[in-house]
């Protein structure tokens, strides 16, 4: 296919995403069945923020704008996909970026997600039979000439050794912090509550860390917070919320809570399923400090990205910073070759 069949693709793509049509319905209630973190709401949310910040045409078109998609080239490679599945869709990006490269994606989803790309696919299929022809799934991947990975530390050494004689882009674990000073609004702070905890908080780029001035006052955030109340009702959050909260009290370690969400002062950035983490700062000096930019996705707050936005990424926000549309061009035009 050529460039503009594939955009033509793509846009159908996020026009798809976008309506709630009853075959859409009934993909998001299966998928929900199989896993209960993804509500059907949830995995339209995603949805449509990918419809919006990856697949709209003007954003294509920046893309090709930026990185020369559309340049002719008989350099077509098959480009394999080990797909995460924390949060719906996660690995989408990657599916819409090897597709616009001109590239074929061969797709090993993830167990707690394989249903919904490949209904996206087969929807596709419908009005573009084409698309049979560049993207194809396979439980094991062979025989592809690179590969793209999204998996924990632990699982990215093994990929890395796996796939050291293939041109790879791995990513690791990484997580998501906010930047506060005490002098947020209740809207900043309720945008912030969506960072925090949506889709259960499960994202590279949820917020699972809040640095904080000393004599910072808790209060606002945690009435903020309470627009996920209904989180109690989710049985395997509420599973969660139980055991962390029966650590700390049998640790004797000091928390806030709103009933639905522990704060914990920790240094480390990762924190657990319905739990936040906090830290105090001195100063500006002292932030730079505590600021591990290996391990952080996005920093949200004022001066960053704004309250509200971490979970929509546009088609440019790579994971782990590593540029997969440059990765994808240089496939087909190996630096060698380039002038």
């Amino acid at each position: 296919m050529n460039f503009e069949q594939r955009l033509a693709i793509l846009d159908y793509m996020g026009q798809y995403l976008k309506i709630d049509s009853p075959p859409y319905q009934g993909a998001r209630n299966t998928a929900y069945e199989k896993n209960k973190w993804f509500l059907p709401e949830y995995i339209f949310q995603s949805g449509v923020a990918i419809a919006d910040h990856m697949l709209s045409p003007s954003i294509l078109h920046a893309a090709n704008n930026t990185y020369q998609l559309d340049t002719p080239s008989n350099n077509m490679n098959k480009v394999g996909i080990i797909m995460a599945g924390n949060i719906p869709w996660v690995g989408l990006q990657d599916v819409i970026s090897v597709l616009l490269s001109g590239h074929n994606a061969v797709i090993k989803t993830s167990s707690k997600d394989g249903d919904l790309i490949q209904h996206l696919i087969n929807a596709i299929q419908s009005s573009y039979p084409e698309i049979s022809n560049c993207i194809t799934f396979q439980d094991m991947l062979k025989g592809c000439d690179a590969y793209l990975a999204t998996g924990s530390d632990h699982s990215a050494r093994h990929f890395e050794y796996y796939f050291r004689n293939h041109p790879h882009l791995i990513r690791k674990n990484r997580t998501s912090i906010a930047l506060l000073d005490g002098t947020e609004s209740e809207n900043e702070l309720a945008a912030l509550a969506d960072d925090i905890q949506l889709y259960f908080g499960l994202g590279c780029r949820n917020v699972t860390q809040v640095l904080v001035p000393k004599g910072y006052d808790f209060q606002p955030l945690l009435q903020a917070l309470k627009k996920y109340d209904f989180y109690k009702e989710h049985d395997k959050y509420r599973n969660n919320f139980d055991f962390r909260l029966t650590l700390a009290i049998m640790n004797k370690q000091y928390y806030m809570s709103n009933d639905s969400l522990l704060l914990i002062e920790d240094a480390n950035p990762f924190s657990p399923i319905s739990q936040l983490n906090y830290w105090y700062y001195e100063n500006q000096e002292d932030i730079s400090s505590l600021i591990d930019r290996e391990k952080i996705q996005c920093i949200v707050g004022k001066g960053h990205l704004p309250f509200g936005q971490s979970q929509q990424p546009q088609l440019t926000d790579f994971p782990d910073g590593l540029d997969t549309l440059q990765f994808l061009k240089d496939l087909s035009f190996p630096a060698t070759q380039q002038s």
